[in-house]
């Protein structure tokens, strides 16, 4: 059936039901919910007095293709991103609004498919789909708002802005495999299938690292961001917004092991410059980044300084001590 045939308000009726029976009622965000689906607006008695929002969106044709993304995944991924902004504030998730532009022949199936992926990575939060929109639109393209709050009473988040002189700087887990996923998927690449699988993955269902977030927080960190544009774009982001340089050991960056094994010396680059690893890049004290270490589940790995030196400018540092040049420097929306 296409929406088309089933109408606006039908296909809102299926969707309410399916994100009805998938909520679990003992969800922090449930509990502080007076008003959800059905209404003009969504209502909720916040206890924390410190609110975080993000919004962001994805447009086919710009943000992905349905040749290459399943519906499933594809919702996933809209969720996912911006909960990833949430734990790059070291905040909690609670609530998603949801603004959908469909193709009157969509069919209402795929939008359920869409909606299984979007609560297959809200239900990992306890994050509540409590409203949106749907209108048509000659593409597909999907605008997600998540509402959350500080983890903790006296309001404190990571900012981009609160980077120090000799802070280490320091990114969680791996980097490189969501664009060696891309790379893969646009050029219809063939691996073995388990490589296959984790670089999908990678590139279309990324998991937000938002307890991490919250522990960073927790242990004292001040600065950080999540990797969605690159890690030498997003610390440059970090270097500006805190008027600082930065010295980055590329030796040292954590590359994705099967995007090295898959693509070689490139892996570095993927690692470097591709993006959308959504994995959180910080800088803090050394001490505070022992404590770090020995908190997170994930790996932590230091790979570079806070410097007064050039401020807004990362320098690239090779194993020999050498200052290196690359061409690009992460991804920019309205750049070619």
């Amino acid at each position: 059936m296409k929406v088309s045939k089933i109408g606006e308000f039908g296909l809102i009726q299926k969707l309410a039901g399916q994100v009805a029976a998938a909520t679990d009622k003992r969800w922090k965000s449930w509990r502080q919910l007076i008003v959800g689906i059905g209404d003009d607006a969504a209502v909720w008695h916040p206890r924390s007095p410190f609110q975080i929002i993000t919004v962001d969106s994805l447009v086919e044709g710009v943000h992905f293709s349905l040749k290459t993304t399943t519906w499933q995944e594809l919702g996933w991924k809209a969720i996912a991103v911006n909960l990833s902004d949430i734990a790059a504030m070291g905040g909690i998730p609670l609530y998603a609004l949801i603004s959908l532009g469909l193709p009157p022949d969509t069919k209402v199936e795929d939008i359920q498919a869409l909606y299984d992926g979007m609560i297959a990575v809200t239900e990992k939060f306890g994050v509540a789909i409590v409203g949106g929109d749907t209108v048509g639109s000659p593409i597909v393209f999907i605008s997600v708002t998540v509402v959350g709050c500080a983890s903790n009473a006296t309001g404190k988040v990571l900012t981009r802005s609160a980077a120090q002189p000799g802070d280490k700087i320091a990114v969680t887990n791996t980097l490189g495999a969501s664009a060696a996923g891309l790379a893969m998927l646009t050029r219809n690449l063939k691996f073995p299938p388990e490589a296959t699988t984790e670089l999908r993955r990678a590139h279309l269902q990324p998991y937000p690292r938002v307890t991490e977030g919250q522990k960073l927080v927790a242990h004292g960190v001040k600065a950080g961001m999540d990797i969605s544009d690159g890690l030498v774009g997003d610390l440059t982001h970090i270097c500006e917004m805190s008027r600082l340089g930065a010295r980055l050991n590329i030796y040292l960056v954590p590359v994705s092991p099967v995007a090295k094994a898959c693509f070689g010396d490139k892996a570095l680059e993927f690692a470097l410059n591709g993006g959308e690893d959504y994995e959180l890049l910080f800088t803090a004290p050394a001490r505070v980044i022992q404590r770090v270490k020995k908190a997170l589940d994930c790996p932590v790995t230091v790979i570079g300084k806070i410097t007064a030196k050039n401020p807004g400018k990362v320098m690239l540092i090779d194993k020999a001590g050498s200052p290196i040049t690359l061409k690009k420097t992460g991804w920019d929306a309205f750049k070619k």
